[in-house]
């Protein structure tokens, strides 16, 4: 039997789930105009897949605090994300998050003055798992409530840095489930320059790693095995390289993985030393695949600043290479700290306080987006022009 609160709603008792119970104790404000009092401090909420991610983000003084909890352990038995799991763990852990996060810094549910949930892209249920809880908290506060591009997120986490990269410049957002590079002239202004016409680079890591006989997550453990890899025994495609243009394409790199595993097994010859080359080649062929691109981005925009952004980019053979290419372009390259380089409630704050200043919020209807193209959000002003974040 599941135990209820009571609050009342337009004059009206309504029955309260326990888990939701925490709205009894939230001390409700009148709602002002976004434009009369500033939005100071936002909670983020990150539920977009395997990760419940929490922070707390201070117009002036910066990030406050930040929780993570990763359901890796739970998923690695299933050699995958079980969405159904997921969604029901982000419940068990979303509240719980957020008290944690509000006492790191030191503050009370009264004190949050905006939401930002991420709403896409994503799995829905898990999606909508942390859109339920900004949007009760939100209600029961009386403050705005904003669903952010989970990829816009990723795109503007360098600017949580000590030193942020400033606009124009071209970002990479290379993970699990994208890889796109994209011309960024402002938040919201994005043009999108080329993107992967099948399988993302983060994806054909973790198909890899199955390949190989390793755990779930793929990718990290694919670039561990790689550092024991020799040079030069094998040499991978790299795919749609020989053509102009700047998309990209991963399946056929995943075929010829599959097959080059395949034929040593054939010849009984996969073993570690084997699996360690293979792997050493494919993430080579997935490294120099994304320098070339995103040579070229820069020298077709003349930009002189690349971002790199989402999962893979906390891979280290792929920061070297970029930044060996783009000292020879004389630019430079920005990226978030190791543990913001994944899914966290960090980016998704500060990404939803730059649009909740500007008079962004969704109302009383909670988004969740799938599948959502990144450059068909609106604009938003320089945040050093909008009086949010110096």
């Amino acid at each position: 039997m599941i135990a209820a609160g009571l609050a009342k709603v337009n004059h009206c008792s309504t029955k309260l789930p326990e888990a939701f119970g925490f709205l009894l104790k939230c001390r409700p404000r009148t709602r002002h105009p976004l434009d009369v009092v500033p939005i100071m401090l936002i909670l983020g909420i990150e539920t977009s897949c395997d990760e419940t991610g929490v922070a707390l983000f201070d117009a002036q003084r910066g990030l406050l605090a930040h929780a993570l909890y990763s359901q890796i352990g739970m998923h690695a038995d299933y050699g995958g994300v079980v969405p159904e799991l997921a969604s029901r763990d982000h419940v068990r852990k979303l509240l719980p998050l957020c008290d944690e996060v509000l006492a790191q810094a030191g503050k009370a549910r009264s004190d949050i003055e905006g939401i930002a949930y991420t709403a896409g892209p994503g799995l829905v249920g898990a999606l909508m798992v942390g859109g339920s809880v900004a949007h009760a908290l939100g209600f029961a506060l009386g403050i705005p409530v904003l669903g952010v591009h989970h990829m816009e997120g990723h795109l503007l986490a360098p600017m949580l840095e000590d030193n942020p990269p400033a606009f124009p410049f071209v970002a990479l957002l290379v993970s699990g489930g994208h890889t796109q590079l994209v011309r960024v002239d402002g938040i919201g202004e994005y043009q999108m320059l080329g993107e992967s016409v099948d399988d993302a680079a983060g994806e054909a890591f973790d198909k890899t790693a199955k390949m190989l006989g390793l755990d779930y997550p793929g990718g990290p453990r694919v670039a561990a095995l790689a550092e024991k890899g020799r040079e030069g025994q094998y040499r991978f495609p790299r795919p749609m390289t020989d053509r102009p243009g700047l998309d990209f394409s991963f399946s056929g790199l995943k075929t010829y993985t599959l097959n080059t595993v395949n034929d040593a097994k054939d010849k009984g010859t996969l073993d570690e030393q084997v699996k360690a080359d293979i792997a050493l080649a494919f993430e080579a062929a997935v490294v120099d695949t994304l320098v070339i691109k995103c040579r070229r981005a820069l020298e077709q925009t003349e930009c002189k600043r690349l971002v790199i952004a989402g999962g893979v980019s906390a891979n280290k053979r792929l920061r070297a290479a970029l930044e060996a290419m783009a000292e020879k372009l004389r630019g430079s390259v920005f990226y978030a700290r190791p543990e913001f380089c994944t899914d966290n409630g960090a980016m998704i704050a500060y990404a939803g306080a730059q649009r909740l200043k500007a008079g962004q919020q969704d109302g009383e209807r909670i988004v969740a987006v799938p599948r959502w193209p990144m450059n068909t959000l609106p604009p938003v002003a320089e945040p050093r022009h909008n009086g949010l974040v110096d």
